[in-house]
This record gives structure tokens, sequence and C-alpha cells, in this order.
């Protein structure tokens, strides 16, 4: 039986969680008007505006704000967790070893990078590790794993999801202007776009316009890189763990968190299910809809929670070390595809 505060706390999300809903159709509307705009891209946006409109502000910060909260949390997770059915272990194997270390170099020196990046250009708090994992493993995904990872503040989460899908979309048409310039063979340029750009759905209109070649290389490349989202995360938490124990603010044994997130142990749990084969090619694609869609309303959600005189704070700075890691990347990326096909 309901108790009367239960139905009030959900009365109090559900206008949140039905406006972030609500706000999935027009970011699908617009990317089917502009194909070039992908739909999470729209729906940060959209969420921004909402946000900042004088008209509508109040209700964002007001009765709308305790849903709105909900679902930038609880429905980024869910769409993580289903990200996990987009990778198959075997996929990745044909890679060979060679590839696959030569690609774990790369996320790490892609990390590293960016992180060094956003130190020099003095960026605040968890900003410079939030950014790194979004920049070198798999973009919006990574930066809400390693958020819960580490316990940072969903507000806090806004500007590197930002950057990392302004970045991303740039990439879009960037990467296949250079690659035409610089004549590179299909393959080539596949693995660099797998390699370079930050989600898999950016990835996948990247490489696309390079062909089948260049989509199926890039799509194995990339998803090589979002297993390592796991491992990272966890590598978080120790850290953390680490550091809060010199600093004496440890937590008990039992009221500690755990190193990694129970919805990436779900992560990974879809990661084994999609590489025994035994899910059908339908659910795949019927669960490559659903997460796009809790990714879009979760994005709007966190871009709702933005106001522009709180992101412009920071906004050189940060631009700034997102551009000069973007283009870290980039070239990274594209000498892990000289060798490999050299």
């Amino acid at each position: 039986m309901n108790t009367p505060s239960s139905l009030t706390g959900s009365t109090t999300i559900l206008p949140g969680l039905l406006a972030a809903a609500a706000a999935v159709l027009p970011a699908y509307l617009v990317h089917l008007v502009l194909p070039g705009l992908p739909v999470l891209t729209v729906a940060v946006v959209l969420g921004l505006l909402t946000a900042n409109l004088p008209g509508v502000a109040p209700a964002v910060s007001g009765p709308l704000k305790p849903g709105l909260s909900l679902a930038a949390r609880r429905l980024m997770r869910a769409g993580i967790v289903l990200l996990g059915l987009k990778v198959s272990l075997v996929d990745i194997a044909g890679l060979g070893w060679i590839a696959l270390l030569l690609i774990v170099a790369l996320v790490s020196a892609a990390f590293a990078g960016t992180y060094a990046v956003c130190k020099v250009f003095r960026l605040p708090g968890e900003e410079p590790l939030l950014i790194a994992s979004g920049f070198s493993i798999c973009g919006v995904s990574a930066i809400g794993a390693m958020a819960a990872a580490r316990r940072v503040r969903q507000e806090d989460t806004v500007v590197p999801i930002a950057l990392v899908t302004l970045c991303g979309t740039l990439a879009i048409g960037v990467l296949p202007l250079l690659g035409s310039l610089m004549r590179l063979p299909e393959e080539t340029f596949g693995i660099w776009a797998g390699a370079s750009v930050h989600d898999v759905g950016q990835v996948v209109a990247t490489a696309g316009t390079a062909g089948t070649a260049a989509l199926a290389a890039a799509v194995v490349v990339k998803l090589a890189r979002v297993v390592l989202l796991a491992p990272m995360t966890a590598a978080a938490g120790i850290l953390a763990r680490r550091k809060a124990a010199v600093a004496g603010t440890d937590k008990p044994q039992g009221t500690r968190p755990p190193l990694v997130p129970l919805f990436v142990a779900g992560f990974l749990a879809l990661i084994v299910l999609r590489t025994t084969g035994v899910v059908p090619e339908g659910v795949l694609a019927a669960a490559a809809v659903v997460q796009e869609i809790l990714f879009a309303a979760a994005l709007f959600a966190l871009g709702a929670a933005v106001r522009f005189r709180a992101l412009f704070a920071s906004g050189v700075r940060a631009l700034s070390a997102a551009l000069v890691s973007w283009f870290l990347i980039g070239a990274l990326g594209l000498g892990l595809a000289m060798v490999l096909v050299s």
C-alpha cells in the first residue's frame, strides 16, 4: 500500500520526468530535419535553452527540478547499462593482441594528456578527470560512470558533457573533410574515427561518410575503447579511496561506495551476454533505440541544470582546454590508424 509520503514523492518527481521524456521528440525531429546534428547534441541544447528562457526558467528551477535531477542521474545510468549490448568481445578479439595493446596505450595516453591539458588551463574540481574520461573512453557514458565512481555532484558534470558533445559533433564535419584532403583509405579513416571520436553514435556518423569498410573498422575500434570504461572507473574508485585514507576522511568499510558502481557492473554483464550471441538482432536493435532515448532524456535534464552565466564563468578556459585535447586525441588516433594499416 502506498503511503502518503511515497505518493508525495512520486508527485514531486513526475513533472520533471515527463518534461525530460517530452524533450526527446523535438530532439529527434530536429535530427530528422538536420541529420548532421546528432540527437544527443540537440537534447543538450534544448535543455540549455529551456533552462535560460525567461518564461520557462522558473519552472525548471522549481517544480520540474526534482524530476529532472532524477532523470539526469538514473536515465543516464540505465543507458550506460544498455551500452553493453553493443559490445561483443569476439569482435574486439578479432583485432588481434597487438592492435588491442595499441588501443589501450592510445586511451591511456589520451587520458593522461587531456588531464594534463585541463590542469594547465586550471579547470576546477573534478572537471579535468571527467573531461579526460569523456574524451579518451566513450564520451558522455564515461563521464557519467566516472562521476558516480568519484561521487561528483551532478551539476559539476554539465560542463564536461557540454564540451565532449561539442567536440564530438565538430568531428562529424571536420574529420571527413581532413580525411578527404589527406586521401586516406576507407579502413585507415575508419580506424582514425573509431580511435578519436567520443560517443559511439558520433563515431558511426563520422565513419559512415567514408563507406561501409570505414564504418566497420571504426565501430570495432571504438567498442574496444568502450570496454575500458570498467577498469578505468575501478581505478578511479581505488585512487579516490587511497586519497581519502591519506587525508583521514575515509569511510568505514560498510559505508564505502563500491569500486565499480552497480550500473557499470550491469554494463559488463550485458557485454558478456552480447558476446554469447544468444541475443536476437531485433532485440539488439531495439535496445540501441532505447539507449539513445534514455541518453537524450538524461542530457536534456543535465542541460536544464545549467545557467549560461555559470557556464560562461569558466567557459573560455574550458573550451580552450577541450579544443587542445581534441587536437591531441585526433593526432594520437591518426597515428594509431597509420600504424595498424602499415
